[in-house]
């Protein structure tokens, strides 16, 4: 498929290729590690199936009959669609990186078509379970106030799991009520806060957090070892008060998320609005709220309406 003859000694691997095309995306876009992690997975999964079909060849050879063959094995394997879209999205960015390097000619993906997903409504929770889950932690003792800021924080926000653990000092505007969000690829946001949010994360500055503190940080919420925590550590101490709390619904990274985007519609928030605060780049990704919202709505109409 290469046209072009690669003129780089230091690119003579399929490994190579992804960490030069990896190095790109970090440098130029900022993305975070999770994502460029996710990149990589599905490139060398790819690279793991040219093997095994007896196809050892270099990325830059790859023809649309490779892909076509890819994408028949995942089907045939059960992988979900979602699962199979995301890596041909990776596969599709990957090759125009290296057509705009130079390196091929044309991507073997421009006669693929993205495979078609379902939209799923995400998981959410009713106004009355956030209410259990924001009560549970026990506020007398410092991890409880840290928890406790965070669940309101992230119910009163829509913050993403991993720009809550990251956020820092310099970030929060107590006197504004205002959080600086970092989030994907770098896109500063504005969120406020609101009062309830906004006197427990006061309260955890001023009581709790000085208890967790070792050694210098600029973390607002560090661990009990006095570093930053990891989202998979804030995941836990949700599941936990999930518990304490008696709430049984499917719970996720994101339910919190999803339940502030969803009650938000529900009270009757622009959905651009919510767009900005979730920092959504595409409206359309805000849009399945309205779907959540509607389906809340039909269920409350066939509990409560005599002729539904």
């Amino acid at each position: 498929m290469s046209e072009y003859p690669n003129d780089s000694d230091s690119i003579k691997s399929n490994a190579d290729y992804i960490e030069a095309f990896l190095d790109s995306l970090f440098l130029e876009q900022g993305l975070s590690d999770n994502t460029l992690s996710a990149y990589r997975s599905d490139l060398d999964k790819f690279c793991q199936f040219l093997v095994k079909s007896s196809r050892d060849i270099s990325l830059m050879e790859v023809e649309s009959h490779d892909i076509e063959a890819y994408l028949a094995y995942r089907i045939d394997s059960g992988f979900k669609s979602r699962s199979t879209a995301r890596s041909i999205s990776a596969l599709k960015r990957f090759f125009l990186y290296w057509v705009k390097e130079k390196a091929i000619a044309v991507t073997p993906l421009l006669s693929i078509a993205q495979p078609k997903i379902a939209q799923s409504l995400p998981k959410t929770l009713t106004e009355q379970e956030v209410e259990a889950l924001l009560d549970a932690p026990d506020t007398d003792d410092a991890l409880g106030l840290r928890d406790k800021a965070m669940l309101e924080l992230l119910y009163a926000t829509g913050l993403r799991v991993t720009e809550l653990v990251g956020m820092r000092i310099e970030q929060i505007n107590l006197r504004q009520a205002v959080v600086l969000v970092k989030g994907k690829g770098g896109k500063e946001r504005l969120v406020p806060m609101g009062e309830e949010a906004l006197h427990w994360i006061e309260q955890f500055l001023k009581v709790g957090r000085s208890q967790l503190i070792k050694h210098a940080t600029d973390f607002v919420f560090p661990s009990k070892r006095g570093v930053g925590m990891t989202r998979q550590t804030f995941w836990h101490r949700i599941k936990h008060y999930a518990i304490l709390a008696n709430v049984t619904s499917p719970l996720s990274p994101h339910t919190l998320r999803h339940a502030f985007a969803t009650h938000l519609l529900n009270h009757g928030a622009d959905l651009r609005v919510v767009q900005m605060m979730l920092g959504h780049s595409d409206l359309s990704t805000t849009q399945i709220y309205t779907h959540v919202a509607s389906e809340r709505l039909k269920s409350l109409h066939q509990q409560h309406h005599p002729r539904a």
